[in-house]
């Protein structure tokens, strides 16, 4: 048998290894979400015998009670509340990440990576550390129970992070590109607008979803700073959870309603993310 035939063969073999390891961690990381979604369609009873019944009778009461058929308290006020202060807030980021990057990685500024590792290290204070100052602030200035609030603080939050990822995505913009739209007599507005946006929209794409799913699934901020006006959804899902009675179908069933927005919009923009993941990572 001739070398290339050799390493051929190997590299299928290794080729059909990796993919079997992939699907094992794809199934063992969907396990648990096929779990909740069967749960969510069982009785409370059904849901809580152990071992758990896989031929137990299905039912909708799980919804039922989640979108307040029957007099309970309805998730729609707290859904919008959450869509209001994540697209907003990543409306904010992307609108404040674009420029920023473009300043320290097109056009890169003095000390541009004492710039960067300062954004790091404002991710390094624990959430939980900077609680009660920001709470004081909110209650002095008369914003608490504000949807507004959470979209500034989900905004500052996310910031360092989107700045990050935009850097490396408009790293792989050619500069001569831009040079060709500033000789043309193009000012710096219209060519982050119409240069710069379009070439990095994968990136873009990629650093909306981030945003978007870290401010969705934000809960400490939004159970402290929040009350009944601006209530978010992962703080209404926690309302299920009760010290008396059984509450595991519900659990899974508002879980899997809150979980679809992430979900669809990670399945609408699944070709961008992966484009826009793979962008700067090999030069």
């Amino acid at each position: 048998m001739s070398t290339v035939a050799v390493r051929t063969r190997g590299r299928i073999r290794r080729g059909a290894g990796l993919g079997l390891v992939a699907w094992l961690a794809g199934i063992v990381f969907f396990l648990p979400i096929a779990w909740m979604a069967l749960t969510s369609f069982h009785s409370e009873q059904d849901a809580a015998t152990n071992p758990p019944s896989f031929t137990a009778a299905l039912t909708l009461d799980g919804y039922r009670e989640f979108f307040g058929v029957g007099g309970g308290a309805s998730p729609w006020p707290s859904l919008i509340n959450s869509t209001v202060a994540s697209v907003a807030s990543v409306v904010l980021v992307l609108l404040l990440a674009l420029p920023a990057a473009y300043a320290l990685s097109v056009r890169p500024v003095k000390r541009w990576t004492d710039v960067l590792f300062f954004f790091l290290s404002t991710k390094m204070l624990p959430v939980v550390a900077g609680l009660l100052p920001v709470y004081l602030l909110a209650k002095n200035a008369g914003m608490l129970d504000n949807v507004w609030l959470l979209v500034l603080l989900y905004t500052s939050m996310n910031l360092p992070i989107a700045v990050w990822m935009m850097h490396s995505f408009l790293s792989e913009i050619p500069v001569a590109v831009i040079e060709a739209a500033q000789i043309d007599g193009a000012r710096l507005p219209t060519v982050l607008a119409r240069v710069v946006a379009p070439m990095a929209l994968p990136g873009i794409a990629a650093t909306a979803l981030i945003c978007f799913i870290f401010s969705w699934n934000e809960l400490l901020f939004a159970r402290v700073l929040t009350g009944v006006v601006a209530e978010t959804a992962p703080v209404f899902l926690t309302g299920f959870i009760t010290s008396q009675g059984l509450f595991l179908a519900k659990v899974c069933a508002a879980s899997l309603v809150i979980s679809l927005p992430v979900l669809a919009a990670g399945f609408a923009a699944q070709d961008k993310l992966v484009q826009g993941l793979s962008l700067g990572a090999v030069k």
